[in-house]
This record gives C-alpha cells, sequence and structure tokens, in this order.
C-alpha cells in the first residue's frame, strides 16, 4: 500500500455529504451503525445527516434532516432500537413522495444515501436511485432546483446495510441485529425450562421472523428443542405421530420436560399456517401433557445490542462509508454484508431477488429449493437439528467404533455443548462414546466412563466444563495413557480446549513414534475465552466472554458519565492475546485498547492521555482504556492508572477495574452455543471416516500428519488442518497465532475513537456476485 492511498482515505469525503436513515422494524445493533457512518463519514472529511423517521423524514426534510456531530453518537452504542427513529412510509412508495425526497437531497447537496433496514427498505432505495435523474428533470421543470444544482447532484450512489431481527436477506449471513434477537430469545428459553422442570411441562415457544425460519431454528439448535417448526421446511404429512413418538420418547429416556419451537410463519406441506394453539391442542389430546404456550413477540427486538452486533454494526458501517465514497454513476447500489468474518459488497438488487426467489419457491411448495437458496449456513443448521433430534440412536452397538471426548485447558462456555453434540452424534452413528474427566490428567489415571443418550442432557445452556479441565499435558504421562487407550479401546480422540488442548495433540504427534496406541485419529476443537487456538479465526467461549467484558463496560460507562471527568481502566484477560481486548474495545466504544500484538511504547501512552485531556474538553467527558493482561510486563495495569492519575491531574479522575475470571463463567451465548454444536457434529463425521480410513489388520493404525487435526473456521469455511502444519503459524513462547485476522480491525477502533490515523484501504471488499457465492461458500 502506498503512501498517497493512506492519505486518501482522510481526503475521500472533502466536498461530499452522506445522509443515513433506518426504516423498516427496528434491529438492535442500527445505532452501532449509525455511529460508525457519521464518524468514519466526518473522518473522511464529509459532511453527515441523520434523516429522522426514516423515509418520512427524507419526504417531510425540515428539522428531520439534521447535520450529525461526533458527539451527537456519543454513547449510542449500547442502546437497542435506532435513535433516529423509524417508521413505515406510504409516502416514499409513490413518486410524488420520492420527488420530495428528491429535492430535500437536492437542495442540501446530499448525494450520498446510506439505508439501514430489511428488504423493503433497501428495495425502496434501489426504485429511488434508479429514477434520480428523471425526479431531478421533473424538479428542473418545475424550476424548483437550478440547473447547477442538478449538475451538482447529478447522481445518487446507494449503500444498503442489513438491519432485521429475521436474518432473512439472502447475501448476508447474518443481519444487524439476528444475534441480540437470539439473545433474548435464549435469556426466555433458559428461564422457562427451569420452571418447566419443576412441574414437568411441556413448552410451545413462539418466535418471531416473518417467512424466514432463521430464529427458531438456531434457538432450536441452541437449547436442544425436540422439534422446531420452520417455514422452508414444512414437516411430513404424519407429523402429528412422529412429534407426539419424539416427544414421549424423550420423556422416557428420564426427561422432565418438552420444548418445541415455531416460527411465527410455520406452515404444512398445503401451505396451512401451524400455529402454536394448534400444536397445544394436539399435544394435550393425544398424550395429555401439561403444555403452555409462550409467544415472544416484540421483546425480541428490544434490550441493548450484544457484542456480535455492535461489531458487525460497527465493521458495515465503515465499510458503507468507503463503498459510498468510492461509488460511481457506475457502480450499482451494493449491500454491505458478512461473509464468514470477511465484509463483502453485494449488487443490492441481486440479493433482493435471490430473497424474492425464496417466497416465491415457498409460495410454489419448491421447499427444497427455498431451502438452498437460503444459503449453506441455514442447510448447515437444518442437517445438524435434523441428526440431533430426529435420527433415534441404534440399539445394537455391534461392528461400532470407540471415541474418547474431553476438554483441555481452561474453562469456556459452551465446552458442555460441544461435548452433546460430539456424544450424540456418535451414539446415532452407533458408535461407543467415553467421556474423560479433568483432560489428560483424566486419561491418564483412567478416569473414563461411558455416556449415554442422557447423560449430557440440558447440557448445551450450562457454562464452564462439567467433565473437568485440566492444563495439564499428555507427554509425561504417555505410558499410563497408553495403557488407557488399549485398557478402554479407544480408537479416536476429540479434545475440546484451547491453546494446551492444541499443543497436546502436537505431543501426541510426537509420542506416536515411540508408542504404537497413540497412533489414532484425534481431531482438536478449539475452545478458549482467549482466541488464540492456531487454525481458527474463532474459538469457542471467546463469544461469551466478548459479551461479559462489554456488559460490565457499558455499567462502567454509565457510572464514568454520571460522575463526568472520569476515566477508567480495564484489564481483560486472553493472556498474550488482544482479541478480547480489541473486540470489547470496539463493542464498548473504548478510546484505548493496549495489546501485545501491537507494541506501545511510552510515547503512544502519552498521545492517549493528551487525547483524553482534549476529549474532556468535549461535551463526553469520560474515558475508557482496555489493557490485555499481558500486553506488557512493565506498562503493567498499575502504571498506566498511575501514569493516567498523574497526568490527568485537575482535568479528569482515573480508576482500575481488573475484570478476572468473572470472563470464563456464565451461560454461553447463542453464538456459542451453536457454533459449538455444530463444531461437535462436524469433528465427530470426521472422525468416524477417519477411524474406517485407519482400520488396518482388525485395528486402529493411523499414523499420517492428516489423522491429528484442528477444526477451525478460517475466513467462510470449517476446516481441518493437521496441527503438524499448523506449527510454522505458531508463536509457542507467547502462545498466539503469528497471523490474526482481526488486527485489521484495530485503525477502526482508533478511528472511531477520534485519532487522527491512517485507515488502511487496501483490504477493502470489492463487488462480489451472490449466484456465485452462493454455491462456492461454506458457511458456519
Amino acid at each position: 500500500m502506498t503512501h498517497e492511498e493512506h492519505h486518501a482515505a482522510k481526503t475521500l469525503g472533502i466536498g461530499k455529504a452522506i445522509a443515513v436513515l433506518t426504516s423498516g422494524g427496528d434491529a438492535q445493533g442500527m445505532n452501532a451503525a449509525v455511529r460508525a457512518v457519521v464518524r468514519v463519514g466526518i473522518f473522511t472529511g464529509a459532511r453527515v445527516f441523520f434523516v429522522h423517521e426514516g423515509y418520512q423524514g427524507l419526504v417531510d426534510g425540515g428539522d428531520n434532516i439534521k447535520e450529525a456531530t461526533w458527539e451527537s453518537v456519543s454513547m449510542m452504542l449500547q442502546l437497542g432500537g435506532t435513535v433516529i427513529g423509524s417508521a413505515r412510509c406510504k409516502d416514499f412508495r409513490e413518486r410524488e413522495g420520492r420527488l420530495r425526497a428528491a429535492y430535500n437531497l437536492v437542495k442540501r447537496g446530499i448525494t450520498n444515501l446510506c439505508v439501514i433496514g430489511g428488504d423493503g427498505s433497501l428495495t425502496g432505495a434501489d426504485t429511488f436511485r434508479s429514477e434520480w435523474s428523471d425526479l431531478l428533470g421533473d424538479l428542473q421543470k418545475a424550476g424548483k432546483i437550478t440547473d447547477e444544482e442538478a449538475t451538482k447532484s447529478s447522481y445518487l450512489n446507494i449503500v444498503g446495510l442489513v438491519g432485521s431481527i429475521d436474518n432473512d436477506f439472502c447475501g448476508t449471513d447474518m443481519t444487524i441485529g439476528t444475534d441480540s434477537a437470539l439473545h433474548r430469545i435464549m435469556e426466555i428459553v433458559d428461564a422457562i425450562t427451569t420452571t418447566a422442570q419443576s412441574h414437568q411441562r411441556t413448552f410451545v415457544l413462539e418466535v418471531m421472523g416473518r417467512h424466514c425460519g432463521y430464529l427458531a431454528l438456531v434457538t432450536s439448535l441452541s437449547c436442544g428443542a425436540d422439534w422446531v417448526f420452520i417455514p422452508e421446511c414444512p414437516p411430513d404429512d404424519d407429523w402429528e405421530e412422529h412429534l407426539c413418538r419424539r416427544l414421549s420418547e424423550t420423556r422416557t429416556r428420564g426427561s422432565r420436560l418438552n420444548i418445541i419451537i415455531v416460527a411465527e410463519g410455520a406452515i404444512d406441506k398445503n401451505g396451512k399456517p401451524i400455529t402454536s394453539e394448534d400444536i397445544k391442542n394436539l399435544v394435550v389430546k393425544r398424550l395429555g401433557y401439561d403444555t403452555r404456550v409462550t409467544v415472544l413477540g416484540h421483546v425480541q427486538r428490544g434490550g441493548t445490542p450484544s457484542a456480535f452486533d455492535r461489531i458487525l454494526g460497527s465493521r458495515m458501517g465503515v465499510e458503507a462509508v468507503m463503498a459510498l465514497l468510492e461509488g460511481t454513476p457506475d457502480t450499482p447500489a451494493c449491500v454491505v454484508s458478512l461473509s464468514g468474518n470477511q465484509a463483502v459488497r453485494l449488487p443490492l438488487m441481486e440479493c433482493v431477488q435471490v430473497t424474492k426467489d425464496v417466497t416465491k419457491a415457498m409460495g410454489e411448495k419448491k421447499f427444497d429449493e427455498a431451502l438452498k437458496l437460503r444459503g449453506r449456513s441455514f442447510m448447515n443448521n437444518w442437517e445438524v437439528y435434523k441428526l440431533l433430534a430426529h435420527v433415534r440412536p441404534p440399539v445394537s452397538k455391534s461392528g461400532s467404533h470407540t471415541v474418547a471426548v474431553m476438554n483441555v485447558g481452561a474453562p469456556a462456555a459452551g465446552m458442555n455443548a460441544a461435548v452433546r453434540s460430539t456424544v450424540r452424534i456418535g451414539l446415532i452413528q452407533g458408535n461407543r462414546v467415553l467421556v474423560v474427566h479433568d483432560g489428560f490428567e483424566g486419561l491418564a489415571k483412567g478416569q473414563i466412563e461411558e455416556a449415554g443418550w442422557s447423560y449430557v442432557g440440558g447440557w448445551t445452556g450450562q457454562g464452564g466444563s462439567k467433565l473437568g479441565t485440566k492444563r495439564t499435558l499428555p507427554k509425561k504421562s504417555f505410558e499410563q495413557i497408553s495403557a488407557n487407550i488399549t485398557k478402554f479401546n479407544i480408537q479416536g480422540l476429540v479434545i475440546i480446549g484451547g491453546f494446551e488442548a492444541y499443543t497436546g495433540g502436537l505431543e501426541l504427534m510426537e509420542g506416536r513414534k515411540q508408542f504404537d496406541e497413540l497412533c489414532i485419529p484425534f481431531v482438536v476443537i478449539p475452545a478458549t475465552v482467549s482466541n488464540n487456538v492456531p487454525g481458527s479465526d474463532f474459538s469457542v467461549g471467546a463469544d461469551t466472554a466478548l459479551n461479559t467484558i462489554c456488559t460490565t463496560c457499558d455499567r462502567i460507562k454509565q457510572s464514568a458519565a454520571g460522575t463526568k471527568r472520569r476515566v477508567f481502566i480495564i484489564e481483560t484477560m486472553g493472556g498474550y492475546c488482544g482479541y478480547l481486548a480489541t473486540m470489547a474495545g470496539l463493542a464498548a466504544g473504548a478510546d484505548a485498547a493496549y495489546i501485545f500484538e501491537e507494541p506501545f511504547t511510552i510515547r503512544d501512552l502519552q498521545a492517549n492521555v493528551e487525547h483524553l485531556v482534549q476529549k474532556m474538553k468535549t461535551t463526553v467527558k469520560r474515558g475508557l482504556v482496555l489493557r490485555n493482561e499481558k500486553c506488557n510486563e512493565n506498562y503493567t495495569t498499575d502504571f498506566i492508572f498511575n501514569l493516567y492519575s498523574e497526568e490527568g491531574k485537575g482535568i479528569f479522575d482515573s480508576r482500575k477495574n481488573v475484570l478476572g475470571h468473572m470472563q470464563q463463567g456464565g451461560s454461553p451465548t447463542p453464538f456459542d452455543r451453536n457454533f459449538a454444536t455444530k463444531m461437535g457434529a462436524k469433528a465427530m463425521n470426521w472422525m468416524s471416516g477417519k477411524i474406517k480410513e485407519s482400520y488396518r489388520n482388525g485395528r486402529i493404525f493411523a499414523n499420517t500428519p492428516d489423522s491429528g487435526c484442528v477444526l477451525g473456521m478460517r475466513k467462510r469455511a470449517l476446516l481441518f488442518q493437521p496441527v503438524t502444519e499448523l506449527q510454522d503459524q505458531t508463536d509457542f513462547e507467547h502462545r498466539i497465532p503469528k497471523e490474526q485476522w482481526w488486527l485489521k480491525l484495530r485503525p477502526i477502533l482508533k478511528i472511531l475513537a477520534k485519532y487522527e490515523i491512517d485507515l488502511d484501504t487496501s483490504d477493502h471488499a470489492h463487488l462480489e456476485h451472490i449466484t456465485r457465492k452462493r454455491s462456492g461458500e461454506a458457511a458456519v
């Protein structure tokens, strides 16, 4: 990247004006997107305008369109809904309304529009753009605008961000608000589970999502529901029989409750709605179970946005500004979206078209096609759900293999969900599944028992590690481990854990030279709050920790806002890995995040203090600074606190807070439950194949590099990577991967905190086409 390009970002917006509006149903995280659009727009030198009340404000003009300032978006990040208001607008659907909207924009010299909303809102934006020159012509004829004004505003750039809790927009893995809606749903499901167990009840829960079953599907995976009804996959004709059989089977296995999730748009094969009341009446009539219905309603749209949605909103906001300012009359209106963890730009109308195709396919009862059009991520969810909920484990274990599951390292939320799906998929495949307590130590001491189906019942929502976990590595107890592998006839190992699980895997590979018993396939599922396992962009448990840190930061910011002129220094976990500090910094709106991967000097500390001194002169009289626990051995949290206290004398007070082990606790977030469940299923499927492949002369002998892997998410795909191949990519001294994708997000953190830095625009999303993307991607 050249020096000239660096400065281009800072001057990209000079002389340009951007308007931002939120439209349609509100979604948590919209405010994060608005804040990012405003701040990055101002950073590039552009003027940015709020349009209040969605398209209605665009049509009505006047005070509805106001210029935004840096400070006007402060404290917005943690608020749900949309601060600038949203409205369903009839006027904009008529050409007359769009004419007034065009007039309001031209008069203010605004030619860039960022629309945050669902598919309806984005379609409206595209229509507006295609009519733009005709609208200007009419305004000129009527003498409402001058020729000069018309020339200045000759074309309109439009970029859309999808804000919708339904996740019903094709082309995006996640829409802004979906993750937060799942948080609300899971909080309620967890609460209902406890009361249902007390009374041995059946609960029917109805969730939102219009014609899209995403929320219902992920909820059922995340809570281990007995059944889910979604519009895309209507049940077979004899579903009533099947459902009742399924519910009574769950009860006979010793469960005290049943949970059925219904999407509000659920239908049967003939397109007839299946309502939650229908299901309740069926269960009561046929089985006589005490059954209750809970319709979740608008609570799903409420509450504070999750860490994921804040980061998603912020990243998409930055990308939207870049897409607008780089736009020409020839670039099609685009949608900025997320694929895996990559920001991508997609042509708006292609996405709208595919989204419409889904509705059409469902209308024509072509359900398989509708499912395919929803994309890989949706289909993967459906496949795993069907396996876990509808397949009966075989009774006989003849010809089966024995696979052992264990946890290694520090506890992380979601470990239990991974164990549960590994055990159950193993049983469904007809295998014998063993669980090992206390990691490699338990494997050496023989703390091993067989797990049946109900052994892992209700584990999905439980935090920590129920099997027990230790940091002990296997090397020094190879003899005992080998003896137990033989004694229990273990033919494959699923290791769920953090950096020690990975280094333990490397030791097992090394040990194969001396011990034949260690020549069995193994797979590592990354599970650690630090997110520092090589070979994976995400690890199970990191999302939960991030949300915990976020909630704490929100409370601390609130306290600081009340007392004024106060700066908080917060220490996060993560070892040497700065993932938690950086991502929490983005999600909580921190002024700085000190991490090991980006070395800092006393001059940087000085610049940060100076920056806060300047900030105290504005209306935003508080500061938040995050420090990763091992970012620097000499500049400790105490040192930084003392420095800030001394330098801030008379200007601001400093306080410090070490978050500690609360970051490893808590109930796993929907993301971690779902991610862990899918990783467990994927690992067990791989394992069965590998064991069959390694079967020689009546025993298992696996001695190739690809029989010891890390299962990780890389950009857009779930990949199995041999642990030995990952060695070169690892900094063992600091227990981190040498390259980490999230470091590219650090400039965004600094720009949003008002630092005059260079925004590296080299890693920008280019326009892709949705049709090609559908077939080639693999999403989790």
